[in-house]
């Protein structure tokens, strides 16, 4: 039973960070709740990553008025954003914070109409908006909520129970509105991470234990972590701190765990507490790591300790690193510039000698930030930038980002990264941004691609049967063939893909594929396709096998 009437920054920091937590623990069910049975599906780890910068940023200091807390949780998400669904979370909480300035402690009142305030932005923020997403679930929560509250403006207790009723309902409902979630035999992922989140608003309002939510997954049809010093920017937190906690104390249990991450969160960044009750492994970005070992030996015995001291070593990097001479004075703003998005080293290449000034690592196994976008933006020194998402899930967080630029920035809507390449190679320096723009659309929407990889789980696609560890073809991005061989899947596919019409066939193959397999089965297409030229070259990307373009 809730008895809190009010909620002040304080405890919507806790909220929120407990959904963050909750998100977390069950983000690679939520990954495999993707539509599509390929191996990068990646919804949970989006949003999770999302969530993750919400926390640090509302874990910097100690917001007491709501309306403070919720503006340093919206600004947070909007930074780490990835993804389309990093995006529309993001929007999410921008809406609810834009909703609730001047708002000292919230009332249920409050909270519901920030929450409808938080749909209606997200739903904006998307240019075609699809029923059937966690767009339909955060609307349908939110109008169920504002129904609650006029019913009974003062009840905490009965507006949580009602937000966790209606997500349910929604979210079993969404396969009847998306026929591609039907046919894949789940609910929408990015609705169902919506839903933990808020799971996590409700467990914390009633001091409950969050660890017993994750059985309501059921029907839904170790966590990696990878610490980059010379990656991060400005060093708020001087001590890289990890060490595993062991012979976990016998009163302890998941909610104490959950707790001891809120507390790390509190005093660092990069925080990440996994593994269960027999061993705890932990790391976390602080400039007191005493104190958090002394909250770790709370829990239990703590054995492979390390402490780093990031400033010295950055400052020891910068020594080593330092020019011999003066650096060359600063190069004159040029008119035009592009920014690319590329996973594989090929492909990056590509794009370096296509003139790109500055490639995002990322696409299709890992979506950069709208933050990532807009430093490359602003990394670029042309008063005109073009930015190549080159995956459908980034396109929305390149356009989150043009937005906060303060250049001209046009976004190429590029699906992949030969709808990139097109793009790039259409660039003009004779004429104007929109006119380039418009060129470079035009060239990347004449691209068909065909795309092969494996099946990570038993689906029906588009009246295709999959099977798990299937070769599927994707064809302009829908799966349209399945089979147990990567040579016969990609020539099957070519027949529905190439045309008459077309003149060039280009073969860009993956980090699992060899150039010999590659240029034999180039060979062959070319035999099969007599008409047009064919290219070999290799993309580097994982997971994926094979990218073809034709044009």
């Amino acid at each position: 039973m809730i008895q809190f009437k009010t909620i002040d920054g304080l405890l919507l920091r806790d909220m929120v960070v407990a959904g963050a937590a909750l998100l977390e623990k069950n983000r690679e069910a939520v990954d495999a709740l993707n539509v599509f049975p390929v191996p990068d599906g990646d919804t949970g780890t989006n949003m999770s990553l999302t969530m993750q910068s919400a926390t640090r940023e509302v874990n910097s200091k100690e917001y007491l008025r709501a309306d403070e807390a919720a503006n340093a949780l919206a600004k947070g998400a909007l930074k780490g954003a990835r993804g389309n669904s990093g995006v529309i979370t993001s929007q999410l909480l921008r809406g609810f914070a834009k909703a609730l300035n001047g708002v000292e402690k919230i009332t249920p009142v409050q909270f519901a109409n920030a929450l409808k305030a938080g749909a209606d932005t997200a739903y904006k923020a998307v240019m075609k908006p699809k029923e059937g997403t966690i767009l339909t679930v955060a609307r349908v929560i939110a109008e169920d909520a504002l129904k609650q509250v006029q019913k009974d403006p003062d009840d905490y207790d009965a507006l949580m129970t009602v937000m966790l009723k209606s997500g349910e309902a929604i979210l079993k409902r969404t396969p009847d509105m998306l026929p591609a979630l039907k046919q894949a035999g789940v609910v929408d992922s990015g609705g169902r991470g919506l839903l933990l989140i808020y799971t996590g608003y409700a467990a914390v309002m009633r001091g409950e234990e969050i660890t017993d939510a994750t059985a309501s997954m059921e029907e839904d049809g170790t966590a990696c972590f990878e610490d980059d010093h010379d990656a991060l920017g400005e060093i708020k937190f001087a001590y890289c701190t990890e060490f595993s906690i062991q012979n976990i104390k016998e009163d302890c249990n998941e909610h104490d765990v959950d707790s001891f991450r809120r507390r790390l969160n509190r005093i660092g960044d990069c925080v990440m507490v996994v593994g269960d009750m027999s061993l705890v492994k932990v790391h976390v970005h602080t400039n007191n790591p005493g104190n958090a070992l002394e909250y770790g030996l709370e829990l239990g015995e703590l054995i492979n300790l390390k402490i780093e001291n990031m400033l010295e070593q950055r400052r020891e990097n910068e020594r080593k690193n330092a020019p011999a001479q003066e650096e060359a004075p600063a190069e004159p703003e040029k008119e035009f510039g592009m920014v690319a998005v590329s996973l594989g080293e090929g492909f990056s290449q590509i794009f370096r000698d296509l003139t790109v000034d500055h490639i995002v690592e990322g696409g299709q196994t890992m979506n950069p930030s709208i933050d990532d976008i807009l430093s490359a933006i602003n990394a670029v020194n042309a008063r005109c930038v073009f930015v190549f998402p080159n995956n459908g899930n980034v396109v929305l967080a390149a356009q989150q980002a043009a937005e906060l630029a303060e250049k001209e920035v046009h976004v190429i809507p590029t699906k992949n990264v030969a709808m990139g390449i097109a793009a790039a190679v259409a660039f003009q320096p004779d004429v104007s941004g929109e006119e380039n723009a418009a060129r470079m659309e035009e060239a990347a929407q004449r691209v068909k691609t065909g795309t092969v990889t494996y099946a990570v789980r038993d689906s029906e696609y588009n009246g295709v049967h999959i099977s798990e560890g299937d070769i599927i073809g994707l064809h302009n991005g829908k799966i349209e063939y399945s089979g147990s061989s990567i040579h016969d899947v990609v020539m099957e596919m070519m027949k529905a893909v190439v045309t008459d019409e077309d003149e060039l066939i280009t073969v860009y193959y993956g980090a699992d594929t060899t150039e010999d397999e590659a240029q034999q089965l180039s060979a062959e297409i070319a035999d099969a396709y007599p008409n047009c030229d064919v290219e070999c070259h290799m993309g580097g990307q994982p997971l994926y096998y094979y990218l073809i373009s034709v044009e």
